[in-house]
């Protein structure tokens, strides 16, 4: 990462240059050639104490404000959460929010283009937000279409200070007053740099193809199809903050995004890229996050198991399985109420289940069920002037009839659901009927609660469907509550009414409930935090999608009513094979906006190592996208015994002071600082510089060894080593 060590208020102040060239860039430390920047930087720096200053004052006023409540209360939060956001970004970053500058045809005055947007004092724009559609040309021009521009200066920051920069001219007018004109040497620099932990900035050197993916619109599915080292991770979270910026329905108040990866691994590997690209409000989760019983659940272990859970239509067996409990009694009975006693009918009893409102969870529909009771027998009894509030709260009281709701209607538990379908074969048999007998046989267990993987789109599906068993019990205990602070604040406003002396004026505004109801203290009533995660949001972005079941598609459409979705994958990815087109997937998942867009040019894996990958994979996948390489490290595959793996390691850290590697494929490993140890599933996703893999033809056979091979072998970025054994 470019970014620079926690600065607090602090940042960089330039007493003379922001260039820290080294000797052997002499040149390109000539003044006619930084002086204009120089003097734009010492704009920055003032520009960023005064704006961190009075961002900081404004955020500690606003967190001093009264809470206020409803839509005050959800304004004031956002206000404080957006310039939380904003104030974190300009600490994180000084002068480095600029990532370059670029000059029009139309207008030699250069346009500095930044992380996030910047002005002085008195409105002039000192960095231009990389979102926004004027900085296009920083990352989309090429000498084909340069899009307006003369030439483009690129910036490698280091500690807070240039250590190099790349100039790239469009015209002939641009060749005046530049050193580099090497038009990839700020992209290929980087793509040679070492690796970290984490995902390295890559803003400045974004490319015009996964430029235009980055800025595409959200309306329905867009699949960014590419091989490995193409770039798809750093396209879905760049398209991320750009949709953001971009796409004010996609923001908090719209539902927000979510953004879901393949493994914890590979989200601590990314946990810095968004918030240096100025969004820190992005939900990140892995499936498994999804679903409580995901931390503990165990890989299914029968291949055929996991194929039949892996259908939507066991998902949609979830329903079957809850109407199974929503049964209406078929028996009239006398139900006894403070007031009178009165027949209540099997018809009675269908006409409440009936009114149970479409899309309620069954957890939370009793009350609704009782409510239409009360209403039913109030009718009955319009005479007496009964109210149907009265009438509920003595329904309640009647044992008979609520051991009757309940049988009829229990609170269930989702865990209960899902377990009694793989321990009562008569229970499978009924919500799934398209199931063959020894599907149903194969799907049963011992242990109803050992979950698995593949149970969670089924857990998920009964949560949903069920609602929380506790919900109605606290929205009585809220209602309660509310009534009681309505009542205390009535004694309040009686007061208040009887101290006015004429009975005039604004005091008598008191009167009416919806500003009676307003004085209620919401804060002081109970309730209940809502699951980040259920959603839903108004975008997703999935990355490796490729691995994904229709099942565990079901857990993604369900958090987004509205399809739009960025899905990153590679079919030659897949695990478990992915013969279908992306279309086709898609389409029976249930989408049906779907966009395709596809990447090509492998831009990590050096081309010794694709040389030696895509043989592996195409001998199981004939047709695998495998992307071209674009450069070489000039380090050939190297191949040994296992036996040789500590000496391989020793001389690889004793010869790159920075940099990380990780061994792929023997588990007993013990990982350090700088060399990682992980299955090739759980390296999906990541890169290393020097990747070892040991004994690989272990890894399996059929598909799912060919892809664990291909994608352990993709992650090196300079090395690669294969270690067999005897």
């Amino acid at each position: 990462m470019t970014r620079t060590h926690d600065r607090k208020d602090h940042v960089n102040h330039p007493a003379t240059s922001a260039f820290d060239l080294p000797g052997h860039l002499s040149a390109k430390a000539d003044p006619e050639l930084i002086a204009a920047d120089d003097a734009h930087f010492a704009a920055i720096d003032e520009s960023l104490r005064h704006s961190i200053a009075d961002l900081s004052g404004r955020l500690d006023a606003r967190r001093a404000s009264p809470g206020g409540k409803g839509r005050e209360a959800l304004d004031r939060d956002l206000d404080v959460h957006r310039m939380t956001g904003r104030l974190r970004a300009l600490r994180r970053f000084g002068l480095d929010l600029c990532l370059g500058r670029i000059v029009a045809a139309d207008d030699p005055e250069p346009v500095y283009i930044g992380r996030l947007g910047l002005t002085d004092s008195d409105g002039r724009r000192l960095l231009l937000d990389w979102r926004s559609p004027a900085a296009e040309p920083f990352f989309a021009a090429t000498h084909a279409n340069p899009m307006g521009l003369t030439s483009r200066r690129r910036y490698r920051w280091t500690r807070g200070r240039i250590g190099d920069y790349w100039d790239e001219v469009f015209t002939e007018d641009g060749f005046d007053g530049h050193a580099a004109l090497d038009d990839q040497s700020a992209f290929i620099a980087s793509l040679g740099a070492d690796r970290s932990a984490r995902m390295r900035d890559v803003l400045g050197t974004i490319q015009a193809d996964q430029d235009a993916i980055i800025r595409a619109g959200s309306s329905g599915a867009l699949v960014v199809d590419g091989g490995p080292g193409t770039g798809k991770t750093v396209v879905a979270l760049h398209r991320t903050a750009h949709l953001l910026y971009s796409d004010p329905r996609l923001g908090h108040r719209g539902g927000g995004v979510l953004f879901v990866g393949p493994h914890q691994p590979y989200l601590a590997y990314v946990a810095d890229v968004l918030p240096s690209l100025g969004e820190e409000g992005v939900q990140t989760s892995t499936l498994r996050d999804l679903v409580p019983e995901g931390a503990a659940a165990a890989a299914e272990a029968d291949p055929e198991v996991a194929r039949l859970k892996s259908s939507a239509d066991l998902v949609k067996a979830v329903e079957a399985a809850v109407r199974f409990y929503e049964q209406p009694p078929t028996r009239a009975m006398t139900v006894t109420t403070d007031l009178f006693d009165v027949r209540l009918s099997a018809g009675d009893w269908a006409e409440a289940f009936d009114a149970v409102e479409p899309g309620t969870p069954h957890n939370e529909a009793r009350d609704q069920i009782l409510a239409e009771l009360a209403a039913i027998l109030a009718d009955r009894h319009d005479d007496d002037d009964v109210s149907p509030d009265l009438l509920r709260r003595s329904l309640l009281r009647d044992t008979e009839l609520m051991t009757a709701l309940h049988r009829a209607w229990p609170l269930l538990e989702p865990t209960d659901i899902i377990g009694d379908l793989w321990t009562v074969p008569a229970y499978l048999r009924k919500c799934a009927p398209w199931l063959q007998i020894d599907e149903i046989r194969a799907l049963q267990r011992s242990d109803p609660h050992a979950w698995t993987v593949s149970d969670l789109p089924l857990l998920d599906a009964a949560r949903r469907r069920l609602g929380d068993p506790g919900a109605a019990r606290r929205k009585r205990r809220y209602d309660a509550s509310a009534a009681a602070e309505r009542e205390r604040m009535a004694g309040v406003i009686d007061d208040l009414l009887q101290a006015d002396d004429d009975g005039e004026g604004a005091v008598t505004m008191l009167r009416g409930r919806d500003l009676q109801d307003s004085l209620v203290d919401e804060a002081a009533l109970p309730g209940a935090g809502p699951d980040a995660l259920a959603g839903p949001f108004a975008h997703i972005v999935v990355d490796e999608a490729q691995e994904l079941t229709d099942a565990e598609w079901q857990m993604l459409l369900q958090r987004c009513p509205s399809r739009s979705f960025t899905i990153v994958g590679d079919r030659a990815q897949a695990r478990h094979g992915f013969t279908e087109s992306w279309r086709d997937r898609l389409e029976r998942a249930g989408f049906d906006r779907i966009g395709l867009a596809s990447l090509s040019i492998n831009y990590r894996t050096p081309q010794e190592v694709m040389a030696e990958a895509e043989p592996v994979i195409r001998a199981s996948l004939p047709d695998a996208n495998v992307p071209a390489s674009i450069r070489s490290s000039g380090i050939p595959v190297a191949h040994g015994s296992v036996a040789d793996l500590s000496a391989v390691l020793d001389g690889w850290l004793a010869g790159h002071a920075e940099g990380i590697a990780c061994v792929i494929g023997d588990p007993a490993f013990p990982a350090t600082s700088r060399v990682r140890s992980l299955t090739p599933e759980l390296a999906k996703g990541l890169e290393f510089d020097l990747v070892v893999l040991v004994d690989p033809e272990r890894f399996g056979a059929g598909i799912e060894g060919a892809v664990d091979r291909y994608v352990a072998m993709t992650r090196a970025t300079q090395g690669l080593v294969i270690l067999t054994s005897p």
